[in-house]
């Protein structure tokens, strides 16, 4: 009897024993290290265009006033209420400088040739039918037209890369009063440094010279200022 007990014993100390090496081994070994998981690819939006290709500025861009009135005290402009045009804006327009050529096919037929019209005070507008602050400003510009005409004063719209038919159909819907111009391939807006955003309004004085210049859409009494630069002695009101 005394053996059996002695083989159990044995038995249960050496299970004991074993389990005790077992979870030593445990308790020591290294954990197991799991492989990182890769993080997701990003991709950036690249920037929108429009259908000719070009980049559309940002909301955030437009916001900052960047390509607002290049006009003195022009609502937008970073010298609002100044007295005169400002540098960036002078030198961008020319203001103080000679107008550039203006040779047009006028809607309707005929001709519009700036260069005939010396010894005129001129007010350009470079537009496109499709721009609602071109389509806002032409009631505007009526007035203006039809008040101080007795002046010399010449108003003309240049529409920017559209036909005839679409310009002739919106001087007819919206009763322009004065000549508009077709530049059909952009050349003379280009030259004019009008090709960035469409309006943009010029006011040459009787000899030729740029005396005024601003971004669209205007309200009356940026478009009286304009005028009274190119009208002196004359009192113009918005």
């Amino acid at each position: 009897m005394w053996a059996r007990l002695s083989i159990v014993a044995g038995l249960i100390a050496g299970i004991l024993v074993a389990a005790l090496v077992l979870g030593g081994i445990l308790a020591f070994a290294p954990a197991p290290v799991s492989e990182p998981t890769p993080a997701p690819s990003v991709t950036l939006p690249s920037p929108s265009t429009n259908p000719s290709g070009a980049v559309v500025p940002s909301a955030s861009a437009e916001a900052s006033g960047d390509l607002g009135s290049a006009s003195p005290g022009a609502s937008g402009s970073p010298d609002a209420g100044a007295s005169g045009p400002t540098s960036s804006g002078a030198a961008l327009f020319g203001i103080g400088e000679p107008a550039p050529a203006l040779v047009v096919p006028q809607v309707g037929g005929g001709t519009i040739d700036l260069a005939n019209l010396h010894g005129q005070p001129v007010w350009v507008n470079f537009m496109g039918t499709y721009c609602p602050p071109c389509q806002d400003e032409f009631p505007l510009m009526n007035g203006f037209a039809a008040r101080y005409g007795d002046t010399g004063l010449v108003v003309i719209a240049v529409d920017v890369r559209e036909d005839e038919g679409t310009v002739a159909a919106f001087a007819d819907r919206l009763n322009a009063v004065f000549p508009l111009g077709l530049d059909g391939d952009g050349s003379v807006s280009k030259a004019w440094k009008a090709d960035l955003v469409l309006p943009v309004h010029f006011w040459i004085d009787k000899d030729g010279i740029v005396r005024d210049a601003a971004f669209g859409g205007l309200g009356p009494d940026i478009m009286a200022r304009g005028l009274g630069s190119i009208l002196p002695g004359v009192d113009v009101t918005p």
